[in-house]
């Protein structure tokens, strides 16, 4: 199981539930291996450079509709026999516990006021999902889409752990990623993407309800491997995958660490994959990252 992000993040996350959980299934060992860098280049090459054997499974994430606008790569959803979405969850503004910043209106109050470049964002690499959460909600503001600089990190975990640190001013990635700094009150959650609060963080507002925007953003991920398996191998797989995605353990998991559970197999899922690309596509113009 190749997970294109570094350990300790909700990907990294999904992709260990899911390989346990396979395990269990399939009857064989499914060991998690982290192929970081590129900005998700590197491991999502790695799933799709694969044997199409039903060997070699990956987490594939929302980059995969974002990196080949940059340039990055030519890998696209196509690369890929989409086998299952089976999470999606919402982004959200986080600050460190020692920002002066109680609330998401104090924070675009001060973005706006200050000259570009003052604050900083990170959680993913440039031009991944965070970062075009981030530019999208600038620009729902009428700010620029870099009136926050982004610093590239190698996911949620390592970007959270700078904002802690001091490095950057800010995180857009989900609450759920952040749950653990939150809890240990580390971290202060001011809004969240979505159209209404999450059931993990009720204390939490939208970004509707903290400053007017009409911004929402939610990612998926999907269960994936290299493009061409065989039918028999995809049916047996998809199977085991249902199972696991049903399981008491697999809802539970979700549910404590405040992830969001959504199924969507096969052609469903490949269409909403699609889909995504061409959207993703037009945000990345207007924000200046597609080539």
């Amino acid at each position: 199981m190749i997970v294109p992000w570094g350990a300790g993040g909700g990907t990294d996350a999904v992709g260990r539930v899911f390989a346990s959980l396979l395990q269990q299934e399939l009857g064989v060992p499914v060991n998690v291996i982290n192929r970081t860098g590129g900005s998700g280049v590197v491991g999502h090459s790695a799933i799709a450079n694969a044997e199409p054997d039903g060997y070699t499974l990956g987490i594939m994430t929302i980059e995969i509709d974002m990196m080949h606008w940059q340039g990055l790569t030519d890998l696209t959803y196509e690369d890929f026999d989409i086998l299952a979405i089976v999470n999606s969850d919402p982004g959200g503004i986080m600050v460190s516990a020692d920002s002066p910043y109680q609330s998401a209106e104090e924070l675009l109050a001060a973005i706006k006021a200050e000259p570009a470049g003052t604050f900083k964002g990170s959680g993913t690499g440039q031009g991944g999902i965070w970062h075009v959460g981030l530019a999208g909600w600038l620009l729902s503001e009428g700010q620029a889409p870099d009136q926050v600089t982004w610093v590239p990190s190698q996911g949620a975990a390592p970007g959270i752990t700078d904002m802690v640190a001091g490095g950057v001013d800010l995180v857009p990635t989900s609450l759920a990623e952040g749950r653990a700094m939150i809890d240990a009150e580390r971290v202060r959650p001011l809004a969240t993407m979505s159209a209404e609060r999450q059931a993990m963080f009720p204390d939490v507002p939208t970004l509707q309800e903290a400053v007017g925007s009409d911004w929402t953003l939610s990612v998926w991920r999907s269960v994936v491997a290299p493009d061409g398996l065989p039918d028999d191998v995809s049916a047996k797989l998809s199977a085991a995958i249902e199972k696991a995605y049903n399981s008491e353990d697999y809802q539970s998991f979700m549910k404590d660490r405040g992830f969001g559970v959504r199924w969507a197999a096969g052609e469903e899922a490949t269409r909403i994959v699609a889909e995504d690309d061409v959207t993703f596509g037009e945000i990345m113009k207007k924000a200046g990252l597609a080539q």
